[in-house]
């Protein structure tokens, strides 16, 4: 396609409607009350959203050479290597015999320009994925489904099989007669596959230098696509154990592919829920992640990825702020669900060592 075809960035595209502040206000204080709760239960503050970690890497984010112009932009001005710490994760902080959504979190070190939030001065790009294209379609959308999670946190495990089964049998249903269902029921009826083998998605968009994109991780070297598909869900912490035991043995490399907005009705920037179709916005390579042979898991390196980094889709240069009501949203949530953990861990906010200068940061 021809850079011409793409839209080009600008404030203009972006629809903030009249009711999405109190919705945000109310999802920030239902984080407030489901973390205070989850405080009391376990006494210690942990992440409201993908709060179990599944493997803790350090890598390398390869931007490819000879990118064309339109692909050049913010991080992937230039060829280049950075250093990145990969922090994996489950939705549900439960037994992995409860399927849930898998995350895949990437910070990118060493990067210089103009942040997106004036107050961010880390040298790092935050890129947070999942194993789902879509999301829900706006903060609105969000704050209902934040209040069934908030009534039904403390459910036991073994209430989540029979609603996991229904919704992966409406998930199937799906799948086969292209009649769409809640986000929620697609979360819920996640396969618990091999977390290695998934493709990885922003879900929401993000300013592309002069254009707007939704990013995609997509597994590259055989060892990896290899799993895909693979079960991964037969232990408490069968996640965590098949991360390790892989990387005790083999390196992964996974490719980064960007989509581009053509306009605001097939490739949307509000509506998270819908997916930007390959035919119109068609995905195109980057880089490449690159993670070696390694110990995935430490008690070092778990205290330091689990309770000393945060994640956050704002901390990013200007030229990939987020767009969107969607990620609006996550502007105040993750800043303050990351608050509350710190008072609650007593870490003092403008002093915790969070934000590493180095890759040797991340404990062996």
């Amino acid at each position: 396609m021809s850079a011409d075809q793409y839209l080009r960035y600008d404030p203009s595209v972006e629809h903030i409607r009249p009711e999405e502040a109190a919705a945000v206000e109310e999802i920030v204080a239902s984080i407030s009350r489901t973390s205070d709760r989850t405080f009391r239960k376990d006494k210690h503050g942990t992440r409201q959203q993908h709060a179990k970690g599944a493997g803790y890497l350090r890598g390398e984010l390869i931007v490819y050479e000879d990118l064309p112009d339109h692909l050049r932009q913010g991080l992937f001005k230039q060829a280049g290597h950075f250093p990145i710490i990969v922090r994996l994760s489950t939705a549900f902080n439960r037994s992995d015999r409860v399927r849930s959504p898998r995350g895949f979190a990437i910070k990118v070190l060493g990067v210089t320009g103009p942040k997106a939030l004036g107050d961010d001065d880390s040298t790092n790009q935050d890129l947070l994925l999942v194993n789902h294209p879509s999301y829900f379609a706006d903060a609105m959308a969000y704050m209902r489904a934040q209040h069934k999670v908030e009534h039904t946190l403390f459910l036991p495990d073994l209430a989540y099989g029979p609603i996991g089964f229904f919704a992966r049998v409406l998930v199937a249903a799906s799948d086969r007669t292209g009649i769409p269902i809640p986000i929620v029921l697609k979360a819920l009826g996640d396969a618990g596959s091999n977390i290695l083998g998934e493709t990885f998605h922003t879900e929401g968009a993000l300013r592309f230098g002069d254009y707007i994109a939704r990013l995609r991780l997509v597994p590259k070297s055989a060892s990896v696509r290899q799993l895909t598909g693979q079960p991964c869900h037969d232990a408490d912490d069968a996640v965590l154990n098949s991360v390790v035991a892989f990387f005790k043995d083999n390196a992964a490399e996974y490719e980064l592919f960007a989509q581009l907005c053509t306009d605001l009705e097939r490739t949307p920037i509000e509506d998270a829920s819908i997916d930007w179709p390959e035919d119109v916005a068609p995905p195109q390579a980057l880089g490449k992640i690159a993670l070696p042979r390694q110990t995935a898991d430490s008690p070092a390196r778990r205290v330091y990825s689990d309770e000393v980094l945060s994640f956050d889709p704002w901390r990013c240069l200007a030229a990939h702020q987020p767009l969107g009501s969607i990620m609006r949203l996550r502007r105040d949530a993750y800043r303050a669900s990351r608050t509350l953990r710190q008072q609650q861990n007593h870490f003092k906010i403008k002093q915790a060592p969070g934000e590493p200068r180095e890759i040797a940061d991340l404990p062996d």
